[in-house]
């Protein structure tokens, strides 16, 4: 048995590693998520935060993977960088951030970022894009630059507690390291394995 704070730490070094080599976006990641219906659905967003409770990020409650998530909280996560021919992969369950961290981070977001939280009615079918550009341009007019624009209730964030994290790192031949850390079913430790490549 072993201290979850070895995997963190880890991760904590490795997203470091990447934040030095990746010409755009070290923090993003793939997630999946399961509908309703029982199909995978994977898309990618942006790590917007993670310490040893999990991994955050922020999107329309109401979107298609918001209200997979509200169905079947468990989800998957990914990070491949190439850069630094290193991946984790990540199992666990998705729970909303609390409100204060939600208005916090939202707060940070620049002023056309919180208008579109407002204007764009996420995963849902669109016309045509002169509609959503209409719907920014009546943001605008109600929150002008230099405006509060407050936080949409349906705009949230999750975040992801692992109960499982592997690490994955490229090496000759294929014949590739990986480590996976699990959480133990009581919660009061985690096992480490070294897996096949």
């Amino acid at each position: 048995m072993i201290d979850w704070d070895e995997a963190f730490q880890r991760f904590e070094e490795w997203y470091g590693e990447a934040k030095a080599a990746e010409i755009n976006d070290p923090n993003a990641m793939s997630l999946t998520t399961l509908d309703p219906d029982g199909w995978p659905s994977v898309r990618i967003v942006l790590m917007k935060d993670f310490d040893r409770d999990g991994f955050v990020f922020y999107t329309n409650t109401q979107s298609r993977k918001g209200q997979a998530i509200a169905h079947d909280p468990r989800v998957g996560l990914c990070f491949h960088w190439k850069s630094i021919r290193k991946q984790v992969r990540i199992e666990g369950t998705a729970e909303p951030v609390s409100t204060g961290e939600a208005d916090e981070y939202y707060t940070q977001r620049p002023h056309g970022s919180r208008l579109g939280a407002w204007a764009s009615k996420q995963s849902e079918p669109l016309e045509e894009r002169s509609i959503l550009i209409e719907r920014v341009r009546q943001m605008e007019e109600k929150y002008p630059e230099g405006s509060d624009v407050p936080r949409p209730e349906h705009w949230s964030g999750y975040r992801v507690r692992p109960k499982t994290i592997e690490f994955w790192k490229d090496m000759p031949f294929r014949l590739h390291e990986r480590w996976r850390y699990s959480a133990l079913p009581d919660q009061s430790g985690w096992t480490t394995t070294l897996l096949y490549p």
